[in-house]
């Protein structure tokens, strides 16, 4: 029984120095490898990371047509002083759905809608359609293929008429400025914001009205939604002017006596 001990003793323990041996020659290349597949791994995850949080910009081919809008919008209203009282202006506006969800509050508080590229979709993307619903026929629309072509449709309006900006650094409260017949109202892009010409024009003598900011807890949250930041700045500015816009606006909800697509109040 004892010799039978230490003989399978005997014969576990050699295989054990043996293999003890043998991992010592292995460690190095077992380590580099180890490290190689580390640094790779970093690699890719800070490749993917990047792909997520900085797409790559819009090539000029890529870049939307400003003049391609979505089928049948302003079909159903006529552009006229109701419009004009107070206008939204989006400078290259990068996400669909936002532009979508800003045409239908446009639609609702009957203000004119500016998109100033160059966007970071297609116009007639299917989600900037679906986000505006049925409601595109009812928002007076144009569309300016950059902030210099924008300026020259500007200067060309008559009447009074002010560019005011919306942004993080603004000097005046929203609801504390004093609002206006034929305020233009600019937001920047979801990104980047309002570029430094349009911030530069909404400061001059001439045009600028000044630099507005919508007040928030900026300690853990960035921005405003854009379409949220909209619809604020929209409705406190017809507030202000008693929805003259909007007690004026025509009733009727269909285009050529087309049935609405959506019957019931619904809050898509």
């Amino acid at each position: 029984m004892g010799s039978c001990g230490r003989s399978s003793l005997s014969f576990f323990s050699r295989p054990f120095h043996l293999q003890h041996r043998s991992s010592d020659r292995l460690l190095p290349s077992l380590g580099l490898t180890h490290l190689n597949l580390k640094r790779r791994l970093s690699l890719s995850i800070t490749s993917f990371s990047s792909k997520i949080l900085s797409p790559p910009p819009l090539s000029d081919k890529d870049k939307v047509k400003v003049n391609a809008l979505p089928r049948g919008a302003g079909e159903g209203v006529k552009e006229d002083a109701r419009s004009k009282m107070l206008q939204v202006v989006l400078v290259s506006p990068q996400i669909p759905g936002n532009t979508g969800c800003i045409a239908r509050t446009c639609a609702a508080s009957a203000v004119g809608l500016h998109l100033v590229g160059p966007l970071g979709f297609q116009v007639d993307d299917a989600k900037v359609k679906r986000a505006g619903l049925d409601y595109w026929p009812f928002v007076v629309v144009k569309a300016h293929s950059s902030w210099a072509e924008f300026q020259e449709y500007f200067r060309q309006q008559e009447g009074e008429k002010r560019m005011i900006a919306f942004t993080k650094r603004g000097t005046k409260t929203h609801s504390d400025f004093s609002y206006r017949r034929g305020d233009y109202l600019l937001f920047g892009s979801e990104t980047s914001g309002l570029p430094p010409e349009a911030l530069s024009d909404c400061k001059s003598e001439l045009y600028g009205g000044g630099t507005i900011r919508i007040p928030m807890v900026e300690t853990y949250v960035r921005c405003l939604n854009l379409s949220v930041s909209v619809g604020v700045a929209v409705y406190e500015a017809s507030r202000q002017l008693n929805y003259e816009q909007i007690e004026c606006a025509p009733e009727g909800g269909s285009v050529d006596g087309e049935e609405p697509l959506f019957a019931d109040d619904i809050f898509a």
